[in-house]
């Protein structure tokens, strides 16, 4: 929990904490407050609304997904990087996390003025972080770009099933399908 009148990384820290254990639903600025241990003057202060909070909670979960990327990149082959990394966020324990990006995703792409600061960068930042093992395994960046894209989108998409499904094994299926066709992209090691 949060002490009152905590900074902002401390908050922050704090309410991706909270929403990663209980989701968000239709909980209250006041209640989040509560939950973390503050005020809601103070998340205002540091958030601007609570759409500002959950946007602040959803790109900064996404950064640590792709700072988790470079170093499975740095760390691994790129087929076995895709590989631990879709495990990863995957992951039961990451869904409320997922869910609270996809609402304020579809909110965005709405016009909802508070939700429309998540979109700066929500593609191209994650394609430039996959283009760039894919460029460090000898593809051309215009083939790595597209291919680069082509994986946030089926990521995306099969998240978007996994959550509305359920079904853990045949969304691991069609990722493992889309990890060999991108497999057989790559050049020769």
């Amino acid at each position: 929990m949060a002490e009152a009148g905590g900074g902002k990384e401390r908050l922050l820290r704090a309410a991706i904490e909270y929403v990663a254990a209980n989701g968000v639903g239709e909980r209250s600025l006041r209640q989040i407050a509560t939950a973390l241990g503050t005020s809601h003057r103070m998340l205002i202060y540091h958030f601007g609304s609570k759409e500002g909070l959950l946007v602040e909670v959803a790109r900064t979960v996404e950064e640590r997904q792709r700072e988790l990327l470079a170093e499975l990149a740095a760390a691994d082959d790129p087929v076995e990087a895709g590989r631990r990394f879709w495990a990863r966020v995957s992951d039961p324990a990451l869904w409320p996390n997922e869910r609270l990006f996809f609402e304020l995703y579809g909110r965005a792409l709405q016009g909802d003025p508070a939700a429309l600061p998540l979109l700066d960068g929500v593609v191209d930042t994650w394609v430039a972080a996959l283009a760039a093992p894919m460029e460090r395994a000898g593809v051309a960046p215009d083939v790595a770009r597209s291919q680069a894209r082509l994986g946030v989108a089926v990521g995306r998409g099969l998240l978007l099933d996994l959550l509305a499904t359920g079904d853990r094994a045949g969304v691991d299926a069609a990722m493992d399908r889309f990890v060999a066709m991108y497999a057989a992209t790559l050049p020769p090691r």
